[in-house]
């Protein structure tokens, strides 16, 4: 009996190894396994700092050339401003130059008519001085009479410059002058309303001439019924405030109410 106990005894005792010896090994693959995973990691790791400087370098370089493409653009910028300006200088310049070329051929009929005269004067070697002087004396007389009249001419454009000035400022302010009478003619209707929101919808918008500070005026056959303030303005419509204390007692706005401006632009 006690032969058979030794047995298994030695039997539990081996398979104990066998099965120490077979997890040993498990865990050694283990392991190995978890320091290639350790391994793999760091090289993950490691290429994905070299990716983030790569795009940190990339990014950079896109800054770098946004920059260079601003500054491009200004320089261009720049270049068409100073076209425009020598364009309109060398205008001046032909302006100025046509001006002259006017002038000279005055001064050459003027002296065309002096040779004339030397040479139908008939003057003897004795009074040709005194003749040249009185020349000389008549020459410089039509210079300062031409000096006069281009004077005269330069004031009379500064004058039509000024004139035309005077005409664009007034065109301006009779426009502006026209756009306020439209706007104070200027008449909408509520095409729906919010009760629960306390806001309405207008048919009218910025291009009627609206902003945020327009106070307007609703009403119904020719009765008040409230006081609205645009809060959201588009090109063709409008959401405007209900202004409850202003609201009509036992009156609600209605779609179909005409909206008009609460103070007309002056003229």
């Amino acid at each position: 009996m006690k032969a058979i106990f030794y047995v298994l005894a030695l039997l539990a005792i081996g398979g104990a190894a066998y099965f120490s010896y077979d997890n040993l090994g498990k865990f050694q693959g283990q392991r190995e396994e978890k320091n290639q995973a350790v391994s793999d990691n760091k090289d993950m790791t490691k290429k994905a700092e070299a990716k983030e400087e790569e795009l940190a370098q990339e990014k950079s370089a896109l800054e770098a050339a946004e920059k260079d493409k601003a500054d491009a653009t200004a320089s261009i910028e720049n270049l068409v401003a100073k076209e425009k300006t020598f364009r309109r200088d060398l205008g001046e310049l032909e302006n100025k130059l046509e001006e002259q070329k006017a002038q000279f051929a005055k001064l050459q009929e003027s002296l065309g008519e002096i040779n004339k005269l030397v040479d139908g004067a008939g003057v003897t070697l004795e009074e040709l001085p005194d003749e040249v002087n009185r020349m000389k004396q008549e020459k410089s007389d039509k210079d300062k009479k031409l000096g006069e009249l281009v004077t005269l001419v330069e004031g009379a454009q500064k004058s039509v410059e000024s004139n035309q000035a005077e005409i664009g400022r007034l065109a301006d302010r009779e426009a502006k002058r026209n756009s306020r009478i439209r706007r104070n003619a200027m008449e909408s209707v509520v095409s729906a309303v919010n009760d629960d929101w306390g806001f309405v919808v207008i048919g009218a918008g910025s291009s009627t001439g609206f902003t945020p500070q327009t106070k307007l005026l609703v009403k119904r056959n020719g009765r008040l019924i409230a006081e609205i303030q645009p809060s959201s303005i588009e090109p063709s419509q409008t959401i405007a405030e209900i202004d409850d204390e202003t609201l009509a007692p036992g009156a609600r706005i209605q779609p179909g109410d005409r909206v008009i401006l609460a103070n007309p632009a002056t003229n």
